[in-house]
């Protein structure tokens, strides 16, 4: 078994996602980058090795149950083992706006809901293997609306209370197991990150919404602190004061 710890990034982009592989990296973690395309895979690998951190990465969509669980698979047989799990698939596109919660139905609230049985799924996956070892660490990325009322957001503030709820429930279940279980609540647009970038290049659609935005490495560093201390189950980034 290698000595060398490895986190899964789970959901990888050019915001949040790169920036917890870049400072998990940092403290000598190796990193496996997982998102539904491997379109941009090149690019994250190469900035990553550059900084010295060993990386790889693998393919599967978070909704393809055997998909991310072979993916899982995959990234255990090449790195022995997973010590930490990230979960942050983007939750939503501002593209296809949600219903607000007045005019959502069930369909809606169960496509929403899907991110949440996919958190399950990788937990499931990897927990037992932290637990064996008796140390681990499970960090999931939701929205505000978790724990500010957000109509607009309809289903998805429901699926963001879900996923956080699981997270703080779940912390408090492994804390005498060695296992730490994190929530990172995120209230605004993450700068580097695409949604960002599309609000940024339609500011005759969005407005200034991109002025209040938060910085995906001081999200990261907060992630390590939550991790790495296990002082406190959540940390809450709010850009709209």
């Amino acid at each position: 078994m290698s000595a060398r710890k490895t986190t899964v990034v789970v959901g990888v982009g050019p915001g949040l996602g790169m920036s917890i592989a870049h400072r998990f990296g940092r403290e000598g973690h190796a990193v496996a980058l997982i998102s539904r395309s491997d379109r941009r895979h090149a690019g994250y690998v190469s900035a990553l090795a550059e900084a010295g951190i060993e990386v790889e990465s693998f393919v599967a969509d978070v909704r393809d149950r055997d998909q991310i669980l072979s993916a899982l698979d995959a990234v255990a047989e090449r790195f022995d083992r997973i010590d930490v799990l990230y979960y942050g698939p983007a939750a939503t596109d501002l593209r296809t706006p949600p219903e607000p919660i007045v005019g959502m139905d069930t369909a809606s609230v169960r496509e929403a809901m899907a991110a949440v049985y996919s958190a399950v799924d990788v937990v499931g996956k990897v927990l037992p293997g932290m637990i064996e070892r008796g140390d681990g660490g499970l960090l999931f990325a939701g929205g505000l609306s978790a724990v500010t009322p957000m109509p607009a957001l309809g289903a998805l503030a429901l699926s963001s209370a879900a996923l956080r709820n699981y997270a703080l429930t779940l912390n408090t279940a492994l804390v005498e197991k060695g296992v730490y279980a994190g929530s990172l609540i995120i209230g605004g647009l993450i700068e580097r990150g695409d949604i960002h970038e599309m609000v940024e290049s339609q500011r005759d659609r969005f407005g200034d919404v991109g002025i209040r935005s938060l910085d995906p490495d001081e999200i990261a560093d907060t992630a390590w602190t939550l991790y790495s201390r296990r002082d406190r189950p959540e940390a809450t980034f709010n850009a709209f004061g």
